[in-house]
């Protein structure tokens, strides 16, 4: 038996794929690798063929009309053998040292009487053209060098969610509920990290260095204007996340669990709001507040924590003085993080807890029939905007 599966989904990615590959070969037999080409156009086909003739046994070539991203996981987890699961996209790649020490770990988990459901490490931004990498760590946050459970863990800041790039998967865990990403929709990473979180109970964490997320691509999904552009399928991932929360709401016993999900579940609404409030027409007013109600329809209870955090005032609310911070802090951490071209989901997250810190208290907190402090709070804008 294979120690991990580890899928490729492949569209179009003849110009990246070897690099992805050629990181994942050292796992030698221990691993198999699985390309899935969702209906390519280009040389992807022939370049999965190619490796999987040059290495049987390990890697294997998956041929399927376009379905998408999801698909592409799907069909990964449906041919799977390897114990656990992991998915890598073709444009990223993996730390050599940390994958070996992935491996020894894994190696030793298989033998536990009680199976490990979950595996986190860390994962590095790879941002063309930034100076300094971004390391997305958990080691503030949860216990190191043991197993442990939800009930263990501390709380997460605005940028350490858990994403696909931190996780290994048990196979027969996702198996075991039916787990099956949509068809034909972008951004379904976070449904893959979200839906499993009810069911798993034993997890470890390592803190290597071990995911290498590539970040720049003019086409990239996670590229803002991409992503405004597919506002639909954004909007029907974060119901999809909302439907999960609702139908899992009541085996949510454990705090820390509960306060995760909410967590990630504010952060994907709060990124949507921030998408349909930078469009700023009628239609995608109408589309905020139809996501808001959405909420509130299938869970009344998250729907009042989030539209009462501050990130949910602020994103929730039509008042102008709002609109204005929010996209006054939003222009602030584009020039703190990097040009709007290379951002990506978390750089939004940044931008909203920039906000938060910067001026959002102090408006809030002010605001109310306070002439001055709208004033003021736009001033504040307007001077960092310059300064930075």
């Amino acid at each position: 038996m294979k120690i991990l599966t580890i899928a490729i989904p492949s569209y179009n990615s003849m110009d990246y794929m070897r690099n992805c590959i050629e990181s994942l070969l050292p796992g030698g037999e221990d691993v198999e690798i699985l390309i899935v080409d969702d209906g390519s156009k280009d040389e992807t086909p022939a370049i999965a063929d190619e490796y999987e003739a040059k290495y049987p046994g390990i890697i294997r070539a998956i041929h399927q009309e376009n379905g998408g991203h999801g698909e592409a996981v799907n069909a990964g987890l449906r041919n799977a053998t390897g114990f656990f699961y992991k998915v890598v996209d073709s444009d990223d790649w993996v730390d050599a040292e940390a994958y070996q020490k992935i491996l020894a770990f894994l190696k030793e988990a298989v033998k536990e009487e009680e199976p490990l459901d979950m595996l986190l490490s860390n994962y590095v931004y790879e941002k063309v053209g930034a100076k300094h990498k971004k390391v997305i760590q958990y080691h503030s946050i949860l216990p190191e060098n043991r197993y442990f459970g939800w009930e263990e863990i501390g709380h997460f800041h605005a940028s350490q969610n858990i994403l696909m790039h931190s996780v290994i998967y048990r196979t027969e865990l996702l198996r075991s509920f039916q787990f099956e990403l949509p068809k034909h929709t972008f951004y379904v990473d976070n449904i893959f990290v979200y839906w499993p979180l009810p069911y798993v109970k034993k997890m470890y964490y390592l803190d290597v260095d071990f995911y290498r997320y590539f970040i720049g691509r003019d086409d990239q999904s996670v590229n803002e204007k991409v992503m405004i552009s597919r506002i639909d399928q954004q909007i029907r991932v974060n119901k999809i996340m909302i439907d999960l929360y609702a139908k899992h709401e009541s085996m949510l016993s454990c705090p820390q669990l509960k306060e995760y999900m909410l967590h990630y579940l504010e952060t994907i609404q709060m990124v949507t709001s921030v998408l349909l409030m930078k469009m700023n027409t009628s239609e995608s007013e109408a589309m905020r507040d139809d996501l808001w109600h959405y909420l509130e329809e299938k869970s009344p209870d998250a729907y009042k924590i989030l539209k009462s955090s501050v990130l949910g005032k602020f994103t929730k609310s039509h008042n102008k003085l709002s609109h204005k911070l929010t996209m006054g802090g939003y222009k602030i951490a584009q020039k703190w993080i990097g040009s709007t071209k290379k951002s990506y989901k978390n750089d939004i997250l940044l931008i909203l807890f920039f906000l938060i810190i910067g001026i959002g208290a102090f408006a809030f907190m002010q605001l109310q029939g306070k002439r001055g402090a709208e004033v003021k709070s736009v001033l504040i804008i307007r001077n960092m905007e310059h300064t930075l």
